[in-house]
Formats: C-alpha cells, sequence, structure tokens
C-alpha cells in the first residue's frame, strides 16, 4: 500500500516554503508521494482574494516539475464548494482504495483542528503530520482529550522553517 501525503492548501501563490517543505516531507518521513491539493474554495479563507484555480494548479505544477515523488493535483476541482477536508480525504479513499493517506497540516491549523468539519472522523482515520509554523507552539495534545480516537498525530519537530507566506507574498506584489 503506497503512503500518500496529502498537502492541501490554496497555494495563492505557491512559494519555496511550501515546495521545500514538500521535498523535506518526501526525504524526511515514511511518505511514497505528496499531493500538493490545490483547494478551490477553502471555507476559512475569503474566496474573493483567491487567483482563479487554474493558475495556482499551473503554478504548482511549474514549482514542483522535475522534483520526484511531488504531485500537483485538482481533486478537490471536481467536489462540492466549500472543500472540507474530510469529505476530501473520504473521497480519495473512495478512489484510491490502494493508498494510505496521511494528512500534512501546519502547527497554526493543530491549534484550531476541533473546529475543523468533522474533525473526529480524520483523527481517527488518517495519519497526521503537523509541521512548524510562525509565531505558533501547539500544544500537540491540548486541542484533544482521552475521549478522541487518534490514528497517529506526529509533529515534525527536524522540519525546516520557512518564514514566508503567500499573504505576505500578495501584499508585497500589491505594493509595487
Amino acid at each position: 500500500m503506497a503512503k500518500v501525503g496529502i498537502y492541501s492548501g490554496s497555494f495563492n501563490p505557491v512559494h519555496f516554503g511550501h515546495v521545500g517543505l514538500a521535498k523535506w516531507v518526501i526525504e524526511h518521513t515514511d511518505i511514497d508521494e505528496l499531493w500538493l491539493l490545490v483547494t478551490p474554495n477553502n471555507p476559512l479563507k475569503d474566496v474573493q482574494i483567491l487567483a482563479p484555480e487554474e493558475e495556482r494548479l499551473a503554478g504548482v505544477r511549474e514549482a514542483i516539475k522535475g522534483i520526484p515523488g511531488l504531485v500537483a493535483s485538482d481533486f478537490e476541482f471536481s467536489l462540492p464548494r466549500p472543500s472540507y477536508t474530510a469529505n476530501t480525504l473520504r473521497e480519495l479513499q473512495k478512489a484510491y482504495p490502494q493508498h494510505e493517506f496521511t494528512l500534512i497540516i501546519g502547527e497554526d491549523n493543530i491549534v484550531i483542528f476541533s473546529q475543523w468539519c468533522e474533525y473526529e472522523f480524520i483523527l481517527a482515520n488518517f495519519r497526521i503530520f503537523v509541521y512548524p509554523r510562525k509565531g505558533v507552539s501547539a500544544d500537540m495534545s491540548a486541542p484533544f482529550s482521552s475521549k478522541h480516537t487518534i490514528k497517529e498525530l506526529r509533529y515534525l519537530s527536524g522540519a525546516p522553517y520557512f518564514d514566508i507566506s503567500s499573504t505576505e507574498i500578495r501584499n508585497q506584489s500589491a505594493k509595487l
């Protein structure tokens, strides 16, 4: 069974931090392939600031071209919107039963994970790898209690920290 990491995001725009982290995950974990899954409509983000989804997908494809183990994915483009991770993971399981999926999320998301749609389903059925984020120091056990079934929750303590964000890039571009 292939182990596939799902690194989902708006990638608005994709940058070296996204690519650097994706490469690190492939090189330092048991993930066989990492899919950078372009999210067309994240329920936690303002859809009006997003570049067109095909443009963002093309940017991801270009950014990872030639990097072994990395795949640009438009899987969510055909799913109902907004894009809830639980729904996406459920559909991925149906479409690719031969894969074991691991969710790759930022430390900022683990802090609010209990606010995610069907977060208990995700915790119980998928491995979750958490990477460090600027200004966040999450207690990995804090959002969850002993009543939660957790398949695997792993902090990627050796992952590099990239001091860049898509928001910063958009803000800098707006000033030009």
